[in-house]
């Protein structure tokens, strides 16, 4: 299994829109070849948005990826975005 998980700091007043960008990236990647469950989070104890996406294998991710974030590559991350994403890519050891 491959695990990409992205923790969001969204400016306040953004929150909302970035949450629709995240949405936007779930479609895109519904039917993904080897995509197990992909979703937007909310911490409960912070302003962050966490994404979540589980993957047959890096392989099927890697497969996908460009088509997928494709479908958010003009949303305006720097203006929504109290700094950059924090990315991980995790697998079983």
């Amino acid at each position: 299994m491959f695990v990409h998980l992205a923790i969001h700091h969204p400016k306040p007043e953004h929150t909302e829109d970035l949450l629709a960008s995240m949405r936007r990236v779930d479609d895109a990647a519904q039917g993904a070849p080897g995509l197990i469950q992909i979703g937007a989070w909310k911490d409960q104890r912070s302003d962050r948005l966490v994404g979540l996406a589980l993957w047959e294998s890096q392989q099927a991710f890697e497969a996908s990826a460009d088509r997928i974030f494709r479908a958010v590559a003009n949303d305006p991350f720097d203006q929504w975005c109290q700094r950059s994403p924090d990315i991980f890519h995790l697998t079983e050891p």
